[in-house]
């Protein structure tokens, strides 16, 4: 959350002459409302389900690319269907966090002591997002142009 992934993932689909997407905003399109409403009225093992479908939906249908929401990784099924394509983990500090998003409560996950549930969500996604990952870009004072550098150079794309 706050990593930068929606305006990075356009820098890279530009810069590779893509096409951008991004899974999150395939569920809000499909379902006519915001995340935050699906995980009030339908609860976070709805939503889950929808974003399962939606991974596997574009990992069928996108070439170019493609940005999951930070809990697609939860799934052991996302995790393999990710095995074998190039994923990239950018990965931020709570303090950057901070900085960029202020860990406001427009995300349902954070709702409550947003500093403490951001520590506790990382400490138990981490793992998986280091597990599927071809590389881990660190996003901390880097501007989006220059995390879109680092992703190309740590995929070996830069001359692309």
């Amino acid at each position: 959350m706050g990593v930068g992934k929606s305006t990075v993932g356009e820098l890279l689909a530009e810069r590779l002459g893509t096409a951008y997407r991004d899974t999150d905003a395939d569920i809000v399109a499909a379902e006519g409302r915001e995340i935050s409403d699906i995980f009030v009225e339908e609860g976070e093992a709805r939503f889950r389900e929808l974003e399962r479908e939606a991974v596997k939906a574009a990992l069928a249908e996108h070439t170019g690319v493609l940005a999951l929401g930070g809990g697609a990784v939860l799934d052991e099924g996302t995790r393999a269907a990710l095995a074998g394509v190039r994923v990239v983990y950018l990965s931020i500090s709570v303090g950057e966090a901070i900085k960029r998003v202020g860990l406001n409560t427009a995300r349902p996950l954070l709702a409550v002591n947003p500093r403490q549930q951001w520590k506790q969500l990382m400490e138990a996604r981490r793992h998986l997002y280091t597990e599927v990952a071809t590389a881990v870009v660190d996003t901390d004072d880097r501007t989006p142009e220059e995390v879109a550098e680092a992703v190309l150079d740590a995929l070996e794309l830069k001359d692309v």
